[in-house]
């Protein structure tokens, strides 16, 4: 029997203790939808190198490992540190997967909008859920999105209604923590957010933790007719930790989707992102950033489906990488059939810091409509010595250029982001780690 085979079966096996016990009072429903997950995970497995998707990114530091399912709150957990002050009063914060209701700030949300644990929301109003709930992955449930749907339990449920705006950004905050496990934990957070017909709503969904653990996070958004949803996604996971997350989000027509990833943290990191634009005149944007040193690794694979015509994407990725860090990025912009007028852009820009560093970048489009504007491209290598000389012609040279040239690059994805109180936060943190960490080189 294989590593992985091996892994797989044990998490299989951990799904018959958990059906067995809290999950098992659950309606028939959620019940069928977790077996199915734990079907497919059984049947796809944890996936090899041998994979496409994942031939650029090994997954056995998780096979390796025993993760197993947190007991019971975690006690002491601080969130102080990674909450976002001055970015809306408005916080759900969970611990090892389970909302803290001490920690949370709910009050003064407007009339028809509803913000809740998933758990809570199950019990309250499970048909509403069960409309919304699994049905976004559309483009199909790889081995992690199905392993998170068979431990389904909890996570944040967010529901606008019609018409109403969300002023102020609500922060969601997934904390691990392994101080109360003799063993590291794996957690399973899901996130279903649903904004209806011409209503407005901006999510913070952050994650962070210390030691080691393996967060398994999905998150599903549906988007009605002319409404407006603004993902900022920030990951900043311990240093030894492994993060793995699926986000699909499905728009209306005349929608717009603003998806913002940013990762910061984790030994290894994935990210899997689909947006089908699903209504004509849809507009979607993907702005991410990410930074890596040491021996980090991190992965994004993102599809943009233009299912409908007049649809407009545009998609940018930024990262900048020291000492051994890898990443890889491979994009897909997919036009349907009848999808006419299709305006795509897809841009993936890599800085190397390091001649150990190394990126990986598969900028594709697959096209089956004629009358379209679709554009793709990739850029890697270290600092423009042109730039360098421009500045220092004009004062900046040495250590100052360098470190100015570094900070602009992963600035302008900043640049793209509407929430004042977030950008200027995201900036400290950008300047930080690259005085600290991943810049280090260029700041010298």
């Amino acid at each position: 029997m294989t590593e992985y085979a091996a892994a797989t079966d044990r998490y299989v096996a951990a799904y018959r203790s958990f059906a067995a016990n809290g999950a098992s009072s659950a309606p028939a429903w959620l019940r069928d939808l977790r077996d199915a997950g734990i079907a497919r995970f059984a049947d796809l497995g944890f996936p090899s190198a041998g994979l496409e998707e994942w031939r650029f990114t090994s997954v056995a530091p998780i096979t390796e490992t025993a993760f197993v399912l947190p007991h019971g709150p975690a006690a002491g957990a601080d969130p102080a540190p990674f909450l976002l002050p001055g970015v809306g009063r408005h916080m759900l914060v969970f611990v090892n997967g389970r909302l803290d209701a001490r920690l949370s700030a709910l009050g003064g949300l407007p009339e028809g909008v509803t913000v809740t644990s998933l758990g809570d929301a199950l019990s309250r109003e499970p048909e509403r859920v069960r409309e919304h709930l699994g049905r976004s992955l559309t483009h199909g449930q790889g081995a992690f999105a199905a392993l998170n749907t068979a431990f389904l339990a909890e996570g944040a449920y967010v529901h606008v209604r019609a018409g109403v705006e969300v002023a102020e950004p609500l922060q969601v905050l997934f904390l691990s923590t392994t101080a109360d496990s003799v063993a590291p934990v794996v957690t399973h957070p899901r996130v279903l957010v649903v904004v209806e017909r011409l209503a407005r709503i901006v999510l913070v969904e952050s994650y962070a933790g210390d030691g080691v653990y393996w967060t398994n996070a999905v998150t599903e958004m549906v988007v009605g007719e002319g409404a407006r949803a603004d993902l900022y996604r920030i990951q900043r996971e311990s240093e030894h930790a492994c993060h793995v997350a699926t986000t699909h989000t499905r728009q209306g027509r005349d929608s717009v989707v603003n998806v913002h990833p940013v990762s910061f943290g984790a030994a290894l990191a994935r990210h899997d992102i689909a947006a089908v634009l699903d209504g004509e005149g849809g507009r979607c944007l993907l702005n991410g950033l990410y930074l890596g040193n040491g021996r980090q690794h991190v992965d994004h694979h993102t599809v943009i489906d233009h299912a409908k015509p007049h649809c407009e994407s545009h998609e940018y990725f930024n990262g900048v990488l020291d000492d051994q860090a890898r990443s890889v990025f491979a994009g897909r912009i997919v036009v349907r059939p009848g999808a006419q007028r299709t305006d795509s852009k897809q841009t993936n820009n890599n800085l190397l810091l390091s001649a150990e560093a190394r990126a990986d970048s598969q900028p594709q489009l697959e096209i089956y409509a004629d009358d379209v504007k679709c554009t793709h491209g990739a850029t890697l290598g270290p600092i423009d010595e042109k730039a360098l000389f421009y500045l220092a012609s004009r004062g900046l040279g040495g250590d100052e250029g360098r470190a100015m040239l570094t900070y602009g690059f992963g600035a302008e994805i900043l640049g793209r982001m509407d929430v004042p109180a977030l950008r200027e936060q995201l900036d400290g943190i950008l300047r930080g780690r690259l005085l600290g960490g991943a810049g280090r080189r260029a700041a010298r």
